[in-house]
């Protein structure tokens, strides 16, 4: 299946103005059929002004409504069949098993935001009942609920290409609540998010919904990243990614002269911190976890993490040893895209360079360049040169962690 290669704008096929791009796959570096256009700014300002069109409407909409057009959209995205999946394996490298999963969970989200519409708990509705006859004076009714906010913009992440991208979380618990929605599709993975855009587009006829409703564009987020976040009819953010970008966005938003809220979902080095008790009696089964976990998934989960700090003593060569064993035995995995691979090997490089690491740990297998497999590497260092040197302190996307050791104090 070869991808038309345009952006969905209130209901029609629209074929960008901006740069043709091509998506590399990240199996063997080869290009993947179909050419994409990147959507203009005029484009874009089009997708938003519809979207503010629509929102009075989509507002006042029954909950039932709206739960009808999300169960739509799960339904119409599972009648995709393997031909969503096949692409997204294309695009993504990810195994057949972990997409068809993932489609599970995003399928999931919808109905469960249905559900919410459809019972209106989102709106979280409080009363404080009027007491006139309070002293020393009287006491006035309050009340206080959820209520829809207009368009909201939402970026999608290169890790989840279905459960964190054009109809995840962001968009289902807008659409849930009554706004609009305006995706801008991730650059990694636009044939898979041309597919599940269909299916909204198609949703949204099958429910009679203003077209405006939903829209998605193609490109980059550099490029179109700025006209979105700056739109005046943007009024919130759904954002997941890098804390660099989820930053820039953020920083976009607030210099508006009307600042809009920014939803991020942003990288971390999930810091572990491991107990000298802990240490002491359980050092090579937390060594064997936590290698486990640096490499679930090539270290591409927001939950990987990224820094341990423990002490010396009892328990930290059991750990070095069961930490090294597991990662040594470890075939390096596929990553996303070419560039995350290239940028994870680029920043585990500048890291290694620094004379003061150690590296711990590694594969005895080497990374294939052309599969863009990143290798699994843990490095040690002590707590002063932790403290001294920033360049410990930021996260590496992928299969990256250090051991931070500090001396154990009396």
């Amino acid at each position: 299946m070869t991808p038309h290669g345009q952006s969905f704008i209130a209901g029609q096929r629209i074929a960008g103005t901006g740069s043709p791009f091509q998506v590399i796959s990240p199996l063997d570096r080869a290009v993947l059929p179909g050419e994409f256009l990147t959507a203009g700014e005029a484009q874009v300002d089009t997708a938003l002004l519809a979207a503010a069109d629509a929102h009075a409407a989509f507002a006042a909409s029954e909950g039932q409504t709206r739960a009808a057009f999300l169960e739509a959209i799960a339904d119409e995205i599972l009648a995709l069949g393997d031909t969503l999946i096949e692409r997204a394996m294309l695009e993504s490298g990810l195994p057949k098993a972990r997409l068809e999963g993932e489609r599970g969970r995003t399928v999931g989200q919808l109905r469960l935001f249905a559900q919410l519409a459809a019972n209106h708990s989102w709106v979280e509705a409080r009363i404080d009942p009027a007491d006139p006859a309070r002293q020393p004076l009287p006491k006035p009714d309050l009340r206080r609920l959820m209520v829809p906010i207009g368009p909201v913009v939402v970026f999608g992440a290169s890790n989840f290409p279905l459960a964190f991208s054009v109809a995840g979380g962001d968009t289902a618990s807008a659409l849930a609540t009554g706004n609009p929605v305006v995706v801008k599709a991730h650059e990694a993975h636009p044939g898979t998010s041309e597919l599940v855009a269909e299916a909204i587009t198609a949703a949204v006829k099958k429910v009679g919904l203003p077209a405006g409703v939903f829209s998605m564009v193609q490109g980059s987020g550099k490029v179109l990243g700025p006209w979105l976040a700056k739109h005046p009819a943007a009024k919130a953010i759904g954002f997941t990614g890098s804390e660099a970008a989820g930053r820039a966005l953020f920083d976009l938003a607030a210099s508006r002269p009307d600042p809009i809220p920014v939803f991020a979902e942003m990288g971390s080095l999930n810091p572990v911190v491991i107990l000298s008790e802990a240490l002491a009696s359980r050092g090579a089964a937390i060594g064997t976890a936590l290698a486990q976990s640096i490499t679930l998934g090539a270290g591409q989960f927001c939950t990987k993490p990224g820094l341990f700090f423990t002490t010396e003593g009892e328990g930290l060569e059991a750990l070095r040893e069961a930490l090294t064993a597991t990662i040594s035995g470890i075939i390096p995995s596929t990553m996303l895209h070419p560039g995350i691979a290239d940028h994870f090997n680029s920043k585990c490089g500048a890291i290694k360079s620094n004379s003061g690491a150690k590296l711990l740990a590694t594969t005895t297998t080497e990374a294939d360049p052309n599969a863009t497999q990143g290798q699994p590497i843990v490095l040690e260092i002590t707590a002063a040169q932790f403290i001294a040197d920033d360049t410990f302190h930021h996260e590496v996307f992928g299969p990256f962690a250090i051991l931070v050791v500090a001396k154990d104090s009396p």
